[in-house]
């Protein structure tokens, strides 16, 4: 395997593998020429994947490619391997891959230089890929795999704990150990003599039935020792062993993930007795001893929530182990002494922090509450500071796991002694597990306020009665909540209302609210609380369709956290500045604020940014015509579980997955989430969500036999139901739809109403790219295209485009302007394209009318560029005659 040991010798046939075999077999199958299929290969280091796509590729009856991971991990390098791989030449192979980046994908590129040949294609180590190949290949995976479809037929093997893309159809094996006669067999097969029946024994023992660990350990032995004449090296499963087997598998994980794991398995090898034998996994050590560690050991914390979500850590009942017990110890052979001579063991117990430390502490506190001095100094008071300390820093810029377990720690040590300081830490370890996407994390905090009272507990339990979807007992106590806090001068309480109108639904409350938490705060000087208060600031102005001003206050934001290093506040406000590109059109700043939040949300475990950013991306592609890749990438996020999107935002998507996915020929697998969708939105806390429902029934009736009738009631019920309820821009969408839907059935004077009023509205919202599509969907109807922005749009030409517009206004020709302005006609006519476009025009006899003049040029004799035309013009008709 690229990126790890090959451990499998030639020509080393495959034991216990009858299972794996067999769905090779299924996919190698004549079915029919050039049926495609696809099968997924999973397994852990050594586990044999790669020796498992050698011998598909051997049996194929037809060409068979293998192509390994590149070695450099680049945008596109996955795709350029695989190009490289199946064209017959480069000019092929590139005039595949920008195929492969086009509208089609991988897809087109693929049936280019194949067409319908048999092919199986083996693609080794998928978890070493770029990421962009990736979502190119999973878009192409994902497209109907309906049985005797044409195309090659994909094996595709990836680590253990790689997330797999969710193809339909497609089939997953798990490589797992060898069973005792399996093992046996492996042995007989790798040794000449088969060794004496005590070292076999004992070599199956210590390898636990993992192929790779029992080559390994074969190869190290002297046939003596095979014999059993020699005694075998102790331990015979040695670090030496398990780094030739998992060291490639630990050269590709991030260095601050591997620092960590070092981290853990030393605190388990620090609380062991005994030595730990093959069998035996390295026992579990407590979250906070290796949170402890890795500061001793000044280890970055971050990647833990990774580890655990990628199934290399196992995470229960406060404890952490690793799943593999071999990558356990191959991590401790692998990784260097720490470089802290005098650091104490990640186990051992913490030394008393003094009280002058501790005094210090508080005065960092983001909260000017808390009791007298003389109770300060009880035990529990300054341990509950510490904590509050500790998980406020987390919460601005760390994990933020380990944010809620800190705060809620706090709120348990504060809730006698210090009340005020508790509430905030329970609303803040609530906080953290709403950032985390973590229900059960949520309702955790909420019920750690078991002897509040008042305004809190009507919080509490109304949040808790809508994390468990009771919205009609959630509702009057979070409006309660709402009257009260939100008429407050304390920005904490103000907050806290805010949150609540939020989760009722009432976005325009929920913006009225934050906005006076927001100047509470800059009127006390709290510089420590201004950038969360600028973060639901924004995303409430989000909610409520107001996407300038979000922006605007994201950038606030950001000027605010990113100087005090508060990241998580950061990613949080560039997501919102990415989905509010998506709405202006502006893909280079989608993609640059989308990459800048994922860069700190995946790592410190940001579900809620992590949803807006993907989602702005997929709005981005949507907006660009890429619905099959805008599907792909919006499929995750309307699911359900761990690895889908965040449980607040998931319905919030749902709309936007539904157009890309009827756009993309995959209705089926919208309407699924379309009906999930019809049951929340009759909950009553979305206000554009009825009208979004109407929108969605609308386009999966479309494409529906019979369904024109049905298509047409359901867009008329989606404008009807937009009026009133905000959000402009999401009717504008709805208009567009209506408007394009209308122009296909041959009905262009009824699609030039929604489309004029969708123009329009895209055009006050400075959605350019949304704009572009109205104005292109309107002159295709025989309309003027947006004829009221086309003075506004003069300005955003660039001065050649401005220059080649007066020209031709004036009546030269392509020729002409080409030999006035140095340029090819070719390259005159690319701008005049650009300009029509710009201007919503659709040819050079509407120039006039929107041309402006040229304020540097004098004002006789129509200008120098006039000047110039006519001398031109002369000169041709005097060598003419």
């Amino acid at each position: 395997m690229s990126g790890a040991t090959h451990v499998t010798a030639p020509g080393v046939r495959l034991r216990d593998r009858a299972a794996e075999l067999a769905a090779v077999a299924r996919l190698s199958a004549p079915a029919g020429a050039g049926t495609g299929g696809i099968l997924f290969v999973t397994g852990g280091p050594g586990e044999g994947r790669s020796a498992l796509l050698a011998r598909a590729a051997d049996d194929f009856p037809g060409a068979a490619h293998r192509i390994a991971a590149p070695g450099h991990r680049v945008p596109w390098s996955g795709a350029r391997a695989l190009f490289a791989a199946l064209a017959p030449g480069a000019p092929d192979a590139r005039r595949a891959l920008r195929a492969a980046r086009g509208e089609d994908g991988v897809a087109a590129a693929v049936s280019g230089l194949l067409g319908d040949l048999p092919v199986l294609v083996c693609l080794d180590d998928l978890h070493l890929w770029d990421a962009h190949s990736r979502a190119a290949l999973a878009a192409t995976w994902r497209r109907d795999r309906a049985p005797g479809r044409r195309g090659p037929r994909w094996l595709v093997s990836a680590a253990r704990h790689h997330r797999l893309p969710e193809v339909p159809e497609a089939e997953t094996v798990r490589l797992g150990r060898l069973g005792p006669e399996g093992a046996r067999a492996l042995l007989g097969d790798l040794c000449g003599p088969p060794p004496a029946p005590p070292v076999a024994r004992r070599l199956a023992e210590e390898a636990s039935g993992h192929p790779g660990v029992l080559v390994a350990a074969v190869r190290r032995l002297a046939p003596a020792q095979l014999a059993g004449v020699a005694p075998l090296p102790e331990p015979p499963v040695d670090g030496a062993v398990l780094t030739e087997v998992y060291g490639g598998f630990l050269e590709h994980l991030p260095a601050d993930s591997r620092r960590l794991l070092a981290v853990v398995a030393r605190a388990g090898r620090a609380g062991e007795e005994g030595a730990v034998t093959a069998a035996r996994r390295l026992p579990g050590v407590a979250v906070d001893a290796v949170l402890d560690g890795a500061r001793a050991a000044r280890v970055p914390v971050e990647p833990l929530d990774g580890l655990v979500a990628d199934g290399l850590l196992r995470r229960a009942d406060g404890l952490l182990r690793f799943e593999d017990p071999f990558l356990g110890r191959a991590v401790l052979a692998s990784a260097p002494a720490s470089p802290h001579r005098g650091a104490r063991p990640a186990g051992a117990s913490r030394p008393a922090r003094t009280a002058s430390a501790l005094a210090r502490s508080e005065r960092h506190r983001a909260d000017r509450l808390g009791p007298p001095a003389a109770v300060r100094a009880l035990t529990p008071v300054v341990r509950g500071r510490s904590h509050l300390v500790r998980g406020l820093a987390a919460l601005a810029d760390g994990p933020v796991t380990d944010a809620h377990e800190a705060l809620l720690r706090a709120a348990e040590l504060l809730r006698d002694r210090a009340p005020a300081e508790a509430s905030d830490a329970r609303f803040l370890a609530m906080e953290a597990a709403w950032a985390g996407g973590d229900v059960d994390a949520c309702l955790a905090a909420l019920g750690c306020g078991g002897d509040a009272g008042g305004t809190e507990r009507d919080f509490l339990d109304g949040l808790g009665a809508a994390l468990a979807v009771r919205f009609g007992e959630a509702r009057p106590a979070l409006a309660r909540v709402v009257a009260r806090d939100g008429a407050e001068d304390d920005p904490r309480l103000l907050l806290r209302a805010g949150s609540a109108a939020l989760v009722l639904g009432d976005t325009a409350a929920a913006a009225r609210i934050h906005a006076r938490a927001l100047a509470r705060a800059r009127a006390e000087h709290r510089t420590a609380l201004l950038p969360r208060a600028l973060e639901h600031l924004a995303y409430a102005e989000l909610r409520d369709g107001r996407y300038s001003r979000a922006a605007r206050t994201a950038r606030e934001g950001l000027a605010a956290a990113e100087p005090t290093g508060q990241r998580n506040v950061a990613a949080h406000q560039h997501a919102v500045l990415a989905l509010a590109a998506s709405v202006a059109g502006d893909g280079v700043a989608v993609a640059e604020h989308a990459g800048l939040a994922l860069g700190t949300a995946r790592p410190h475990g940001l579900a809620q940014a992590a949803t807006l950013a993907e989602w702005a991306l997929a709005r981005d592609e949507l907006g660009r015509g890429l619905a099959a890749q805008a599907t792909a990438r919006l499929a995750p996020l309307v699911r359900a579980g761990p690895r889908g999107g965040h449980f607040a935002l998931r319905m919030l998507v749902v709309p936007c997955f539904v157009e890309a996915a009827v756009a993309s020929g995959r209705a089926d697998g919208a309407r699924a989430a379309a009906g999930e969708y019809a049951v929340w939105a009759a909950q009553g806390v979305d206000g554009p969500a009825p009208a979004l429902l109407a929108r969605c029934r609308a386009l999966l009736a479309r494409g529906a036999a019979g369904g024109e009738d049905e298509a047409a009631y359901w867009f008329d019920e989606a404008v009807r139901r937009h009026d009133g309820c905000g959000n402009d821009f999401e009717r504008a969408r709805t208009l567009l739809a209506y408007g394009t839907w209308l122009r296909r059935r041959r009905r262009p004077g009824a699609a030039r109403g929604p489309l004029g009023d969708a123009l329009v509205t895209f055009e006050r919202a400075a959605a350019d790219g949304w704009a572009d599509r109205a104005r292109s969907e309107l002159r295709a109807t025989g309309g003027a295209g947006g004829g009221t922005a086309d003075r506004t749009a003069w300005g955003l030409l660039t001065p050649q485009q401005q220059r080649i517009a007066r020209l031709a206004a004036q009546g030269a020709t392509n020729r002409e302007i080409a030999d006035r302005l140095a340029l090819s006609p070719r390259t005159v006519d690319h701008h005049l394209r650009g300009v029509f476009a710009r201007l919503g025009i659709r040819s050079r006899v509407e120039l006039p009318g929107v041309v402006r003049p040229d304020p540097a040029a004098p004002a006789q004799d129509g200008g120098t560029e006039a000047k110039g035309l006519v001398s031109s013009r002369a000169r041709r008709s005097a060598g003419s005659s």
